[in-house]
Parts: structure tokens; C-alpha cells; sequence
């Protein structure tokens, strides 16, 4: 192995959506639909590793950096596969609880490094309450739609167990004491519903595309509400949720906020708490918030694809804190750019952003061959929705993107997509191999990175190159997929143009419209900029939220706009621009009242 790779095998940065091998779905076989998704992450510390759960994935990865993963085949395992699942840990083992709609099994392990699984119980008792799946039109006072569904297992610090359930656009999040005793688990009481949508007052929770509160062919559609996780920080209990639906860029994590296990919770000023609009990882709803091992705080989420399927996504994760006052704040600034891995405790999750600026965007891009409508210049635009499509997947066959200078590289993503793959489940000849090359002049070609064994797929792969180089080309060359047919999203090059930061945007103005969950941001453009970063919260000095949008797709002349409709009736904001480009940021702008 050369020095080059085991620099990049020994990677201190990440990059948004986590590099995995994610699994190719069953859900549309017979309707002949191939992609590979991931979504409902859970990650759990265990015994010095990190142990992270996904949907249908039948099994779940290892790792003991939170960059390199490693797939683990579980010795049993659902032939229906596990549908975001409750995982938690009581000390000595793992538990492992799939959605369900009638009487299903938990699943432990004292050893999830090997696969080793057992039951925990065999057969769980029926849900108190709970109609019959496909009546829940006819559920009436007391009772309970069927499941649990979307569950999360959590257990206090005196050791009681708690559960917290369901996913719907009519009924709310429902919670409950459990026990386990002797392979069985019981319901306690109370058990009560806790959070109900409020679309009405809170923007941010309507559905669709940027809250726009319809499908596509403009039908309105109530908002959804899932994935309940209880996160206990000193005396307060955060009970999160992700609204208003994992199919746009809009989908969002929220937090309600009490003082034990049971409530009563209040809904924080502050929400939504993971939140990420723009581009090019897009949603941020139903995941988990989880502690390393150095004691940083981490929420993970579920992006957005959908080409094929409404349902096709990845998953990431974002720097967390928790401040003094209770503000739960999830870092997702830069949030599919390089950043770093803490190794130590962190105080300022923004301090984790490199600073390794996108290089590649709207870049003049050439292949060996394309496919009409996907040509390569569809690889260098931010949008995992439109891709390069080589007539061939024949080893040698190239992507090359022209930097417009030399400039100096420090990372390189390479986002690949499945254009009728006709992949339905995991085989041998799944895997990913290619090479990655730069030059100066077009001609004289050095190798950049490659990957390495163990062979595996990597759809979103990520190489942090051992130190800087200088380049003008960087350059793709295939070797294998596993997938029909060769299609790149995006590939993405990192570093510096070397240049100063851009001039900070001044800001012109932030109303709110006469719908006050809506507000109007104008600022002055800037000349050259690749993008702005507009930063709201409901504290003047504590911007928490980020809207990232490109500047060529903000209106044009002399002012910039950005309509943003995420904010709550009746709360009041602070709003701040800051401008990037390939040469860094600028200072953020004045901080405006909204």
C-alpha cells in the first residue's frame, strides 16, 4: 500500500453524506425500481466502538472513529428486514427493537461485533389500546393506532425504561413506563400522547418543499410527525421528533423539552433544532442524538435523494451542543462540506468546519462519453437528482473536471447514483473501485487517491488527501461498480483557490410577511460569490439555523433573496448573511431583528 493511501485510511475528516456502503433496497422488486438508500439512523457508543442502525439494511456497520465503518452480518435477522428501529444500551448489551404494527421480537447483543444476536423478547405483549393495522380510521378516545411504530427505548438514569412511539399525519407521539423481566417486557402507566403537530403556528413543521404545504401537483397534504428519541442532558429531557416529511429538503428535527421522562414537555422557542434546506445534502429529520466517546454531543439525520423513489436517502451527522440555558443546537453550517473528527472534547461545534471550500461547482466538466441528458457537466452541480451517465461502465472510462486554475486540493467526494442499477439486495461483484488523478496542464496526469481493500460499495466516497497538492484537473477513472450502469451525481473537490475571502454581504433588509411564519431576506450580492449562508435564531449572538443557498440560484440583480419559511407565530428572530466562495468566508454581515 502506498503512503497516499494510508494517509487516506487514517482520515481525521468527514464529509456529509457518510461514507458507507449503503444497501441496494427490496421494498420495489417487483416494480423493477434499484436503489441503494439508508435512512432512520441510530448510532450508539458500545464498549469503545460506535454501532450504527439503519432501515433494511439487514444488519448494521461498526466503527471506532466515526469515519470508517464496517458492516457487520448478523447471525439472525427479520426476512422482512427491520424498519427504523430502537437501539439503545442497557451497559451489557445492545437492544434492538424494530417498528411494528402487531406482536414482534426485540433483539440483544452482548457482542455486536461479531453478529452475535439473541432474543431479548421472543414475542412483545400487545400494544394497550392498539386497533388492528389498516383501522386506524376507527380509533376512538383511549385508544391507540396499531404498532409500536417508529419506537425508541430509553432508560433513565435510575434505570426505568421508558418507550416513545408512532408515525403519522393524525396522531400524535405516545409514551409510556415499560419493563423487562425474565425474556418479557410489560406496559406500564400512565401511558399518554405527547406531541401533536401545530403546522398552523409553527412553519417549519409544513410539508413539502421549502414548508411549501402541498404535494407536487399543488394538493395540500397534512404534515408527518415520526421518529420520536429522548435525549436526557442534566435535568432536562429532550424528546425530538422529525417533521414534516423525509421526501423534500424541508424534512427537520424538533425538540420538545421537559423535566422528566413522562412530562410535561414544551415545545422549544428555539425549533427546529437539525435543520438543513439547502445544498447539497438536504433534510436533516428522523435520527438520533448520541455522545461520543470524548463526550461530544452528535444528532444524525436522513438526506434526501429521491430520483428513483420518494424514499431514496442517506444519512449524516452534525456536531451537537447543548448550552447552559437548555438550547439544543445542531451544527449543520457547512454541513456537507469537510469537517473535522474531534479527537478531544469540543465547545464550538463550527469550529469543526476546515475551511476547505468547494472547488468544483458549476466547473466545466468532460467524459470519455455521455449519455444524452446526463452529460458530465450534471456531475459538477450540487443536485444528487441530476448526474453524469456513461454509455459504458467499462474500466478506463473517465469524468474529468476542470478547476478553471490551479488551485489547491485537499479532498475529494465522489457522490455516484443508480440509474437503473436492477441491483435488489447485497451480492459478491457489489463493490466500488476507481482512481481519482490530477493535473495541471490536461496532459501530464499523477495519481491523486484510489480505493483500497477491503473492496466494498461506496456511494458517497470520501478521500482527505494525506497533505495539499496543486491542481487544475481532477480526473475519474473507473474500475467497478456493481450497479448496470456508471452514473455520477456529483464529484466534489475541495480545497482553496488561494485567494482572500469574499467582502461581507450587507444586509438590506429581513420582513415578515403578513403570514409571520414566513419572513423576506434581501441582502447585497457579492461579486464572485459561490454562495451565502443565511443564519437565524431567536438569540441575536446565537445564530443557530443555516439556509446555504448557491448564488446563481437566488434572484438576479443587485439583491439577493432568500424567502425563508421555517419560523414560529408569535417568536422573534435575529437574522445574519455571510458570502463564501472558493477562497473562504467572510465575515458574517449585520445582525438584523426579524
Amino acid at each position: 500500500m502506498t503512503p497516499l493511501l494510508l494517509a487516506v485510511a487514517a482520515a481525521h475528516t468527514y464529509a456529509n453524506p457518510i461514507d458507507l456502503d449503503y444497501r441496494y433496497n427490496f421494498e420495489q422488486v417487483n416494480e423493477g425500481i434499484s436503489y441503494r438508500t439508508g435512512a432512520d439512523p441510530v448510532i450508539v457508543p458500545f464498549k469503545g466502538a460506535y454501532y450504527l442502525f439503519l432501515t433494511l439494511a439487514d444488519g448494521y456497520w461498526r466503527s471506532t472513529d466515526l469515519v470508517t465503518w464496517r458492516f457487520v452480518k448478523p447471525s439472525r435477522w427479520p426476512a422482512e428486514g427491520i424498519v427504523a428501529p430502537a437501539v439503545t444500551s442497557d451497559g451489557t448489551r445492545l437492544l434492538i427493537m424494530p417498528s411494528m404494527t402487531t406482536q414482534g421480537t426485540i433483539y440483544s447483543t452482548s457482542d455486536p461485533a461479531s453478529g452475535g444476536i439473541d432474543y431479548f423478547v421472543r414475542r412483545m405483549p400487545a400494544l394497550p389500546g392498539a386497533v388492528r393495522s389498516g383501522q386506524e380510521d376507527t380509533v376512538r378516545p383511549g385508544q391507540v393506532p396499531p404498532g409500536p411504530w417508529d419506537p425508541d427505548l430509553f432508560q433513565d438514569a435510575d434505570r426505568r425504561w421508558y418507550l416513545y412511539w408512532n408515525s403519522s399525519n393524525v396522531f400524535p407521539i405516545y409514551g409510556a413506563p415499560v419493563a423487562f423481566a425474565d425474556g418479557r417486557m410489560t406496559y406500564g402507566e400512565p401511558r399518554r400522547a405527547f406531541i401533536l403537530l401545530d403546522p398552523d403556528r409553527h412553519g417549519w413543521e409544513r410539508f413539502g418543499q421549502d414548508h411549501s404545504g402541498t404535494l407536487p401537483d399543488g394538493t395540500p397534504i397534512k404534515p408527518f410527525m415520526e421518529g420520536a428519541w429522548m435525549t436526557r442532558v442534566g435535568t432536562r429531557y429532550y424528546l425530538q421528533y422529525g417533521a414534516p416529511g423525509t421526501e423534500y429538503n424541508a424534512y427537520a428535527t424538533g425538540t420538545y423539552v421537559g423535566s422528566s421522562p413522562m412530562g410535561p414537555f414544551t415545545y422549544a422557542a428555539y425549533n427546529p433544532v437539525g435543520y438543513k434546506p439547502g445544498g447539497f445534502v438536504q433534510g436533516a429529520g428522523h435520527g438520533n442524538t448520541f455522545r461520543d466517546l470524548h463526550g461530544n454531543w452528535w444528532n444524525t439525520g436522513t438526506p434526501w435523494v429521491g430520483y428513483n423513489w420518494a424514499f431514496e436517502r442517506r444519512i449524516a451527522m452534525w456536531p451537537t451542543v447543548f448550552d447552559a440555558d437548555g438550547q439544543m443546537r445542531v451544527s449543520t453550517r457547512f454541513g456537507d462540506f469537510p469537517q473535522r473528527m474531534p479527537t478531544a472534547r469540543i465547545t464550538d461545534p463550527d469550529a469543526l468546519f476546515t475551511g476547505w471550500m468547494l472547488l468544483s461547482y458549476r466547473k466545466a466538466a468532460t467524459a470519455s462519453a455521455s449519455v444524452s441528458d446526463h452529460p458530465a457537466t450534471d456531475a459538477t452541480d450540487e443536485d444528487p437528482r441530476s448526474f453524469w451517465l456513461s454509455p459504458t461502465k467499462a474500466p478506463g472510462t473517465t469524468l474529468t473536471v476542470d478547476l478553471g486554475a490551479a488551485k489547491t486540493v485537499r479532498a475529494v467526494q465522489v457522490n455516484f447514483a443508480d440509474y437503473r442499477a436492477g441491483r435488489f439486495g447485497d451480492a459478491p461483484d457489489i463493490y466500488t473501485a476507481f482512481r481519482l488523478e490530477r493535473s495541471l496542464d490536461g496532459r501530464t496526469w499523477n495519481p491523486l487517491a484510489r480505493t483500497d481493500a477491503p473492496r466494498r460499495d461506496r456511494p458517497n466516497a470520501y478521500f482527505e488527501l494525506p497533505s495539499p497538492v496543486r491542481a487544475r484537473y481532477v480526473r475519474y477513472v473507473h474500475g467497478h461498480i456493481g450497479g448496470a450502469n456508471l452514473a455520477i451525481g456529483d464529484l466534489r473537490v475541495f480545497g482553496s483557490a488561494g485567494g482572500t475571502a469574499p467582502p461581507t454581504p450587507a444586509m438590506i433588509a429581513a420582513t415578515r410577511d403578513s403570514d409571520s411564519r414566513n419572513a423576506t431576506i434581501r441582502w447585497q450580492r457579492v461579486p464572485g460569490a459561490v454562495g451565502y449562508n443565511v443564519r437565524w435564531g431567536i438569540r441575536p449572538d446565537r445564530l443557530a439555523l443555516t439556509y446555504q443557498v448557491f448564488a446563481d440560484r437566488v434572484a438576479a440583480g443587485e439583491a439577493a433573496t432568500l424567502s425563508l419559511r421555517a419560523l414560529t407565530v408569535g417568536q422573534h428572530y435575529y437574522v445574519a448573511v455571510e458570502a463564501f466562495d472558493e477562497n473562504g468566508v467572510s465575515a458574517l454581515s449585520r445582525v438584523a431583528p426579524m
